[in-house]
């Protein structure tokens, strides 16, 4: 089974789209549990509650990872992140039997891309995609590191990768607006 997950409801036939990596893919995991993250974008989310206008594609913001068990691990980068970009939220996470894959490469665990339209076989509706990961984590298929649980050195890391990404974003000030808000110490220069 592949699971494909997005606020917008009803859909019957999910069609590929441009993403970040500039390609129309749909994309899809063979772990239900590895799409909740995608059920909420935290840029989009701030950006809209901000009053934030912006005619473009929201840049996406993806605090997540695999740790050595194959597990997704969602970091909190900041202070209640998990809290303040998906609780509330909800959306739904579509179910496709089979695809037709793209042969994109892309180097996350579990996931597949197709480039033509697929047909959804199954639909499940998440009423609150904070409690849905939580949910996940209790039943432990996914890990999640808060940020007071955050060691010094992913601190320093982390700091560091704000500003290369605040530097890099001059193309995106959706994305620009977003860290300047989270992280003011290290963006909002």
């Amino acid at each position: 089974m592949y699971y494909h997950a997005s606020q917008v409801r009803g859909i019957t036939r999910l069609e590929p789209h441009i993403s970040n990596h500039g390609v129309p893919l749909i994309y899809f995991s063979r772990k239900r549990e590895n799409v909740l993250v995608y059920l909420s974008n935290a840029i989009e989310k701030y950006g809209r509650e901000t009053g934030f206008a912006h005619k473009g594609p929201w840049q996406k913001w993806g605090p997540y990872g695999f740790g050595p068990d194959g597990r997704q691990r969602l970091e909190e980068y900041y202070p209640d992140a998990l809290a303040r970009t998906y609780k509330g939220v909800s959306g739904c996470i579509y179910s496709a039997e089979t695809i037709t894959d793209s042969g994109f490469e892309i180097q996350i665990p579990d996931a597949a891309t197709s480039a033509e339209p697929v047909a959804v076989t199954g639909v499940e509706f998440i009423p609150d995609a904070y409690e849905a990961i939580l949910q996940a984590e209790r039943e432990g298929l996914i890990e999640i590191v808060r940020y007071e649980q955050m060691s010094d050195r992913r601190r320093a890391w982390n700091e560091n990768m704000i500003r290369e990404e605040y530097d890099a974003a001059a193309d995106h000030p959706e994305y620009r607006h977003f860290l300047r808000g989270h992280f003011p110490a290290i963006a909002g220069r």
